[in-house]
């Protein structure tokens, strides 16, 4: 089994979604940090990548037919090489704003908590937080989170090749995907999930 997509898009842009339509699309499942929970000994890998360490990422993915949202995206480039034979999907919002206001009112206000003294989500917390310091040290704010989507978003675009990359907002659909894989268009609706305020009931924000 090898991974057939690598997602380059920060988290909050459509990243559950697009869990469930590869999952459907592929046969397989798609790492996402949903996976992590459920996969403690993967945090201890995700740290070690977070501080430079070596990681064997075809290893790490061996169970996988794609991978998106965090803590993937944090090193998109090194699953890229790992796995040269997969598209790379950038997925984005519609603006800037959009993705800024609904990571600050989830993922991020989670994050502001700290990390806790203690207990199972102690470890996990402290990956995160090292991944958003990576994303930029600055994420707490407004401004400098904004610049650091859009440099993220040019990265992706200036440096995959184009006939590997899949620029994709949430509206595409099946579509973009589904020509760069080779395969037909499922005759079912794209999934929607985990909206901003399923996200915050989900996890007690509320």
């Amino acid at each position: 089994m090898a991974i057939r997509v690598v997602g380059a898009g920060l988290g909050r842009t459509g990243t559950n979604s697009l869990k469930v339509a590869l999952e459907q699309l592929l046969g397989g499942t798609c790492y996402h940090m949903l996976e992590v929970f459920g996969r403690p000994d993967d945090i201890v890998t995700w740290q070690n990548a977070v501080d430079g360490l070596p990681v064997d990422w075809r290893a790490l993915m061996q169970n996988f037919t794609a991978a998106v949202d965090w803590p993937v995206v944090g090193f998109w480039q090194d699953l890229a090489a790992a796995f040269p034979d997969a598209v790379v999907l950038l997925s984005t919002r519609s603006s800037t704003e959009a993705w800024w206001e609904s990571a600050d009112e989830t993922i991020f206000e989670i994050a502001r908590r700290g990390v806790p003294e203690d207990g199972p989500m102690r470890a996990q917390m402290q990956m995160i937080g090292g991944l958003f310091d990576r994303f930029t040290p600055e994420w707490r704010d407004a401004t400098a989170a904004k610049r650091a989507y859009e440099q993220h978003n040019a990265t992706v675009r200036a440096t995959v090749p184009p006939e590997r990359l899949v620029d994709w907002q949430p509206g595409d659909g099946w579509d973009p995907i589904c020509t760069a894989l080779g395969m037909p268009v499922p005759d079912t609706p794209f999934p929607h999930t985990n909206t901003k305020d399923d996200f915050r009931a989900l996890v007690g924000l509320d």
